[in-house]
């Protein structure tokens, strides 16, 4: 039997880097997948992923819909229970970077980036506990990054962002535990998608990777296998937690 067989799961930009690598995971362990994508450009891909997923023997649908708007995430979860009936899985993977040094950083920078990374997991959240709640089981997985217990120069929006999404993460476990619902969250570390594309380029790719234990950038399937232990009922006595996928770069 698959490790979610009979499951449905929810991933938020879901249709590239990441994203895409869990819905791609999910389907192939029998998994029914929901996923967004936010821009009319990324419709295209969205579309093929859809195919993809469907040629796996699952139902899989792509809705365009933007994270950080409270609205649209209802719409959102509403479309997907009309559709596929309920939600035993919710991935908030949507998540933007914009880089800078505070001196320079503009207050729309910031706005953006609190959006989409932390705003978001609340929009989400606040919307599938209530089935969830309903069906008495669910697996909420929440991204963040290691570099949101680390901090890093230039990237202050961001750590704040996913900082915010380890507290967050923590006191929802707290509230919905006892409803048999699990909330936990990833903390990646540099992963080769286009958002770090260039960290892999010349001489700067060999500096980040020598101070990786492991001495390489993470996959995206890297990431999508641990959130698929979360899902799955090999995670089922486990929440609350932040579960550092980084190759040890934060030991």
């Amino acid at each position: 039997m698959k490790l979610l067989e009979n499951k449905v799961a929810l991933i938020t930009g879901g249709s590239r880097g990441i994203g895409e690598a869990i819905v791609l995971k999910f389907a192939a362990q029998g998994c029914s997948v929901a996923f967004t994508y936010i821009s009319d450009s990324s419709a295209e891909k969205a579309m093929a992923l859809e195919q993809k997923a469907t040629a796996m023997g699952v139902k899989a649908k792509a809705y365009q819909s933007n994270a950080g708007s409270f609205a649209d995430c209802e719409k959102l979860v509403n479309d997907v229970l009309t559709d596929f009936g309920t939600i035993d899985i919710c991935v908030n993977n949507a998540g933007i970077s914009k880089d800078n040094l505070l001196l320079r950083m503009s207050e729309q920078q910031w706005d953006d980036v609190m959006a989409i990374n932390l705003k978001s997991v609340f929009n989400m959240t606040k919307h599938v506990m209530r089935p969830m709640m309903k069906a008495k089981s669910g697996s909420i997985i929440n991204m963040s990054s290691v570099i949101g217990e680390m901090g890093n120069a230039g990237q202050s929006s961001y750590a704040a962002s996913k900082a915010g999404v380890i507290g967050f993460t923590k006191s929802i476990a707290k509230e919905i535990g006892s409803r048999n619902i699990r909330c936990n969250a990833i903390a990646p570390g540099f992963v080769e998608t286009d958002m770090t594309s260039y960290l892999q380029e010349g001489e700067g790719a060999e500096k980040y990777k020598a101070g990786i234990p492991l001495g390489r950038f993470a996959s995206a399937e890297d990431i999508a296998n641990s959130c698929l232990f979360l899902a799955s009922d090999m995670g089922n006595y486990i929440t609350g937690q932040v579960i550092s996928v980084c190759g040890g770069l934060c030991i």
